[in-house]
């Protein structure tokens, strides 16, 4: 779901603290990477902005003559669909544009080859389920449960440890790949600080969903064994533990870190049938992969859309508070 604010908070980091000048001595063209781009319309009018954003830098300051062509990689996995993406790009884009698939929790540019990163709702993703939560002699197996909104403190720290594990995998990537003072623009779903996870608007999304798989297994739709060792590939991080990790690994300085809200003061709530479908577009590869041909997937996001139409006023209340965490780091030099 787009932050319909991103674009000027964005801007205004590229015009405060986008070093360019330092660029402008040892390339004449600037790399940016989109990772975990997927196929939406999202990433071209993100790469867009960006684009025109730093052009405006070079011309405040003055360096017109030294506007670099710009290049933008379009990273995702193997698996996206990057032939609807680059079809779909504009014949009039400011930018040449490249794929590249992979993780992003490896290496997948040269040493010192990028100057901006943008990862919009892709780092919330796990690179796998920690494995404690399906062994059955561990205290974190998560039987009868597919998040840990509700589940013991062991679950949850497995799920923590997991995502610290790869965040720092990104971050030690990127600290490789970023030129000295380029610049990372991060946005995911978070957690405030002080709000409890029962309070958490993206797990109430994810333990209704899980609630339609428990039902389906109650009526013999698909077995409880699955059930039992599925668990969503996922985690919802807090600014504490997101500033804890980007200190601990040294490569970076946090400008910016801020909590906000997906919705202005002007836009409505978004109807069951959007979130139905947001949340079938992220979740349906992993369920389908687990499960294969012995699940309806219509038949889940179905009760899915019902359950939350019944609980439209309890999503709402939570839904509008800031519940997205937006970040920007500078690379440190070497």
């Amino acid at each position: 779901m787009g932050i319909s604010n991103l674009k000027s908070r964005i801007d205004e980091e590229i015009s405060r603290k986008l070093d360019i000048k330092s660029f402008s001595s040892t390339t004449t063209t600037l790399h940016i990477a989109d990772l975990g781009c997927s196929v939406g319309p999202e990433t071209y009018s993100a790469m867009q902005d960006i684009v025109e954003s730093i052009e405006l830098k070079y011309i405040s300051e003055g360096l017109n003559s030294q506007i670099p062509e710009f290049l933008v990689f379009f990273n995702d996995f193997s698996s996206n669909d990057f032939n609807t993406l680059f079809s779909a790009l504009s014949p009039n884009k400011k930018y040449f544009a490249a794929a590249v698939p992979g993780s992003f929790y490896q290496r997948l540019f040269a040493e010192r080859s990028l100057h901006f990163v943008y990862s919009s709702h892709s780092l919330q993703w796990l690179s796998k389920v920690p494995a404690d939560l399906v062994d059955q002699n561990s205290l974190a197996w998560n039987k009868g449960m597919v998040f840990y909104t509700n589940a013991p403190k062991a679950v949850v720290e497995a799920y923590s440890a997991q995502f610290a594990e790869d965040m720092d995998s990104f971050l030690c990537a990127r600290a490789e790949e970023l030129v000295r003072g380029g610049m990372m623009t991060l946005l995911m779903p978070g957690l405030s600080d002080e709000t409890p996870l029962s309070e958490c608007s993206h797990c109430m999304l994810y333990d209704l969903l899980g609630s339609c798989l428990l039902e389906m297994t109650q009526m013999g739709l698909v077995s409880e064994e699955k059930v039992d060792s599925f668990n969503y590939p996922m985690y919802i991080a807090s600014p504490k533990e997101l500033q804890g990790l980007v200190e601990k690994n040294k490569s970076f300085i946090i400008e910016s870190m801020e909590m906000v809200s997906p919705l202005t003061m002007e836009d409505e709530m978004p109807s069951a049938q959007v979130f139905t479908m947001q949340l079938r577009d992220g979740m349906q590869k992993p369920i389908k992969e687990h499960f294969g041909a012995e699940i309806d997937l219509d038949d889940l996001f179905d009760r899915f859309s019902k359950k939350i139409a019944d609980s439209s006023h309890l999503i709402e209340e939570n839904y509008k508070k800031p519940n997205h965490l937006f970040m920007v780091l500078l690379k440190l030099g070497d």
